[in-house]
């Protein structure tokens, strides 16, 4: 079993006071056999009163309001949550036994909303990247773990290129991103297979062993494998996402799972900032300076603010 005390600050720092702030928060974490939540505490500029809902995918849902004027808003969540290690995928089913199982699927909940592809999904070019002799006459699971390897080894990790509007398409033709653009390129890459795949948002916790996603919210996919279930895949760092990846929700895309968007009326230009820091039962930290806890890095907004649940970026 893992312990980590995980701390998210989200900042918003506006030009000048604004009012009727409208929110929505996913920051609870998924509570099962390999994730339980020991401490959760979130706090919130004017301490509005938080209603928790389920949504459709079984996602702890956020909303408050802070109508008041106001020239900042800081979500604070601090949690204590232990993991525990999930055997690895051991299927003993043939391979065509597998492959005819998701045949089955094809219109069953809770299936069918992790199959859809939409259009800006369809590339030729993923289709002929499954049409390659290497990924012929594999299983599913081979295949999530050969699809993995090749964003990992065929993208590159950079920071600042791409938004949470940044289309498939695009990330192809970069080949570039970070781990919500990797994430949604492996689910492109498994649906067009007829394997379900959802978009999994949380935080990554490596302990210095060099993995990437720190800072932010991380993000991962997991596929649906026959006789065994959800698995986890982090094409971002080519692992299989056991312990050290605390989930905090799932979906069919970012949207489904951002961790804080909303609305407000005033001013366009404002600033997001956005940290998450992770402390480890030795005591050490993935921050140099745990005292000084500053979120960086800002991004700055001139759009209308009071557009139609503003996405504010905050994965890595």
């Amino acid at each position: 079993m893992s312990k980590f005390k995980i701390r998210h600050i989200t900042r918003y720092s506006y030009e000048v006071p604004v009012r009727d702030s409208a929110n929505q928060i996913i920051l609870y974490p998924i509570k099962d056999t390999f994730q339980d939540v020991l401490q959760h505490t979130i706090q919130i500029t004017g301490n509005p009163v938080v209603e928790v809902h389920k949504d459709y995918y079984g996602n702890d849902v956020g909303t408050f309001t802070h109508s008041k004027p106001h020239q900042e808003l800081v979500i604070d969540s601090n949690l204590v949550v232990a993991t525990k290690h999930k055997p690895l995928p051991t299927v003993e089913l043939s391979r065509e036994e597998q492959w005819k199982f998701y045949d089955s699927i094809l219109y069953q909940v809770p299936y069918i909303d992790f199959l859809k592809i939409s259009s800006g999904d369809s590339l030729s070019e993923i289709d002929q990247l499954i049409a390659l002799p290497e990924f012929q006459d594999k299983t599913p699971l081979e295949l999530v773990n050969l699809f993995c390897s090749y964003i990992y080894k065929n993208f590159t990790y950079k920071k600042g290129i791409t938004t949470v509007e940044t289309t498939i398409e695009e990330i192809w033709k970069i080949k570039s991103g970070v781990c919500q653009d990797f994430a949604h390129m492996l689910l492109a890459m498994l649906r067009k297979i007829k394997i379900p795949a959802r978009y999994v948002s949380g935080y990554i916790c490596p302990h210095k062993n060099g993995m990437r996603g720190e800072g932010a919210t991380h993000a991962w996919v997991e596929a649906y494998i026959p006789d065994y279930g959800w698995v986890g895949i982090d094409p971002t760092n080519n692992v299989l996402a056991n312990e050290t990846h605390v989930r905090l929700a799932v979906g069919k895309n970012f949207t489904d799972c951002s961790p804080v968007k909303g609305t407000y009326r005033g001013t366009s230009n404002h600033t997001l900032e956005v940290a998450v820091s992770v402390e480890y039962e030795d005591g050490t930290t993935n921050l140099e300076e745990k005292e000084n806890f500053i979120p960086t890095p800002q991004v700055s907004y001139s759009q209308n603010s009071f557009r139609r649940f503003q996405e504010m970026q905050q994965q890595q």
